[in-house]
């Protein structure tokens, strides 16, 4: 089993969701984080003042798939959150030694 990562640009939620439901996934953990990369944030003008925001709104999707499904939802996930520009995020795959479901006791594949 595999922990799938993604973190992508707000606006592109919707449509990962929506392309990760059509493809079979059932649950998922959506969080609302600020980070930067390459993009290394940007300058704003408020009040007459400038200040440099470091940090981005983001999208973290967390996703527990079996092993014979992660190009799968990797290949989905690239493709429906890329806009082509910079900070379009980046995809984490973590191996998942176990999952256990708290109100049926499942353990396993079973649980995800």
């Amino acid at each position: 089993m595999k922990m799938i990562v993604a973190v992508i640009k707000p606006f592109k939620l919707d449509d990962v969701k929506k392309a990760l439901n059509d493809a079979g996934i059932q649950g998922m953990t959506v969080t609302e984080v600020k980070g930067f990369g390459h993009q290394k944030g940007h300058v704003e003008l408020y009040r007459g003042t400038t200040y440099e925001v470091n940090f981005l709104p983001k999208i973290k999707i967390e996703v527990a798939v079996p092993d014979e499904k992660t190009e799968d939802i990797v290949r989905i996930l690239s493709e429906t959150a890329r806009t082509g520009e910079i900070g379009d995020g980046k995809i984490f795959i973590y191996n998942l030694e176990d999952v256990f479901r708290i109100r049926t006791g499942e353990r396993g594949e079973g649980a995800i």
